[in-house]
């Protein structure tokens, strides 16, 4: 080292060397990008020529494992469900079954209209109507069957199941408080049935109910 007027100066071939490899590193790495993990913000750092960048990433590997798992779980079921109606939800939860189970529509329409009608005993409109007069405006309107008659003649006309046989549209039979046949409806599905109560009119309740399960009588068959 040379002592110029008090200060130190590095001799000008150790400078120039220097410059020389520090110009040759900027030159050899100047488009090189060096990236570091994405941050908290889901962006990610990028040095171009020397300038800290952030770019937005995608996570691809997350965003195709999340594609895999929904495909695979795609169903004729969920697929269903995904096209289901506002009265199939309705009905699914007032029966306790899955949503695309819920299929008879014209069935599901006839007791949304009906919902509720007051029990008025020979009443035959939506001003009131009793057991038998629902039943037999429900069989004719629905599954197109010419039925009349009060609760005891519909019983004498079915063919008699067993409890754990009782399909859509089946009727079942009830003794309240009396020896013979004294009110009917008609079966939905899970135990389910919909008849005009004269406790609240047209409604759905529920085979295994302590009430209904002490005076049911059996179901029948048309």
């Amino acid at each position: 080292m040379i002592r110029v007027k008090g200060h130190l100066l590095v001799k000008l071939s150790i400078c120039a060397l220097s410059l020389s490899s520090c110009a040759s590193l900027k030159k050899g790495t100047a488009k090189k990008q060096t990236s570091v993990p994405a941050t908290a913000n889901n962006n990610r750092v990028e040095f171009i020529d020397g300038i800290a960048t952030k770019r937005p990433v995608r996570n691809i590997s997350r965003e195709n494992n999340r594609d895999i798992s929904i495909s695979r779980n795609i169903t004729r079921g969920s697929a269903n469900l995904e096209n289901a109606q506002s009265w199939q939800f309705k009905y699914a939860q007032l029966l306790d079954v899955a949503v695309e189970d819920v299929l008879n529509q014209k069935l599901y329409s006839f007791i949304d209209d009906w919902y509720g009608t007051p029990y008025r005993l020979g009443g035959k409109t939506r001003d009131g109507i009793d057991c038998s007069g629902f039943v037999n405006t429900l069989m004719n309107t629905v599954f197109q069957m010419g039925l009349s008659g009060n609760s005891v003649d519909l019983y004498s006309q079915v063919k008699k199941v067993k409890s754990q046989d009782l399909h859509e549209g089946d009727l079942v039979f009830f003794r309240i408080r009396h020896k013979r046949i004294s009110h009917v409806g008609i079966y939905l599905e899970n135990d389910k049935f919909v008849h005009a109560s004269t406790s609240a009119g047209v409604m759905i309740s529920d085979l295994n109910e302590p009430y209904w399960k002490r005076y049911f009588a059996g179901g029948g068959r048309l």
